[in-house]
């Protein structure tokens, strides 16, 4: 798909939209990517069930957030709607909790796509959703737009999927997303975001970014602000840095060699002088060690991720902002960034 053709399709998605003003005191959570399936070994999601659906009962629900499901819900390219229904009952019900107060939104992606065949599914569907902010605006779609194949081919993609991968056992996370594919995708969204002046919300590559940043682009800077700070720190402080520094220099090779063995750039925005902190990425709900998520919490938005206590990688514990203990559970909530949404209204109104 060339730019242009993108480019119309995000001012049609923004045209079509559910709009929705945004209110300053606002709580809404947006997770995407979570391919429920059978509960059989095919399905990748069943690792974060109970973490996932402890996070939004327990958590969410609970202090009254707003829920934006962000496509890629259900995967049906390896199974039927009536089989995921069967196998997350409790799920579904945590879903219709939140529907009953009007605090659900579904929006559509590549995998769920078939849900439009279905008349009697229980929630209403969106492509996009545009929330309207004193001074910007958000919109909210899957990501799977920025590729013909998904826009007018989906149904020989869930042909491939079902009856070639799944057969052969081949993860379905490897397939869309662990590819050059992803950050041509993430490159048309970024623009695109630009373009049309507002802060776009996506998910589909299962890459978590915040602020148009990657977790490559944040650990490379802060190895390189720890070093400054260690040139000019006292003898004694020297040998703490030297220690954090390794904490971030083992994760950054971990990563780059994880890039390297793909192929892929590790760095997504090397041709941008300014990069303008207009895009963001939820991530996905089919890691090994947790799920990502997108908070809007009145004035400000984070990127967050939820764990076990005892799994999160070491980095993590130095790099995130806050933790917080889910009572009663092994789970844990890492604030892994957060910013003002006046701040990234303004730097895309000034800068993009």
């Amino acid at each position: 798909m060339k730019m242009r053709e993108f480019l119309e399709t995000v001012h049609a998605l923004q045209s079509d939209a559910r709009r929705e003003k945004l209110n300053p005191n606002a709580r809404i959570l947006f997770l995407s990517d979570l391919h429920m399936g059978d509960r059989s070994k095919r399905d990748d999601f069943r690792r974060n069930e109970e973490l996932v659906q402890a996070a939004l009962s327990s958590f969410y629900l609970k202090s009254g957030w707003r829920l934006v499901l962000n496509g890629d819900i259900e995967e049906l390219h390896k199974f039927r709607v009536d089989e995921v229904r069967a196998a997350y009952g409790e799920l579904y019900g945590v879903f219709s909790s939140f529907h009953r107060r009007g605090d659900l939104v579904k929006i559509i992606g590549n995998h769920d796509l078939g849900l439009l065949l279905h008349n009697d599914y229980e929630y209403p569907l969106d492509h996009a959703l545009c929330l309207e902010g004193d001074g910007g605006r958000i919109l909210a779609f899957h990501g799977h737009q920025s590729k013909k194949l998904y826009m007018r081919y989906n149904r020989l993609s869930d042909l491939l999927v079902r009856y070639v991968a799944s057969p052969l056992r081949i993860p379905n996370i490897d397939l869309p997303v662990e590819s050059r594919r992803r950050y041509r995708a993430e490159r048309r969204i970024y623009r695109a975001s630009k373009e049309i002046g507002a802060v776009i919300i996506a998910g589909h590559t299962h890459r978590p970014l915040f602020e148009s940043h990657s977790k490559y682009d944040t650990l490379r800077w802060n190895i390189e602000s720890i070093l400054r700070e260690y040139t000019e720190a006292a003898e004694a402080d020297r040998t703490g840095l030297a220690a954090l520094l390794q904490v971030y220099v083992t994760e950054f090779k971990r990563l780059t060699r994880k890039d390297k063995r793909r192929r892929m750039s590790r760095s997504l925005y090397d041709r941008e002088d300014i990069l303008v902190p207009s895009m963001f990425n939820s991530g996905c709900a089919v890691g090994k060690l947790g799920f990502t998520a997108i908070e809007i919490d009145g004035p400000t938005i984070s990127l967050v991720y939820w764990t076990k206590a005892g799994m999160a990688r070491p980095y993590l514990d130095r790099e995130a902002l806050s933790r917080e203990d889910l009572a009663g559970t092994p789970w844990q909530r890492y604030i892994i960034a957060r910013d003002t949404l006046a701040y990234v209204f303004a730097a895309l109104r000034l800068l993009a």
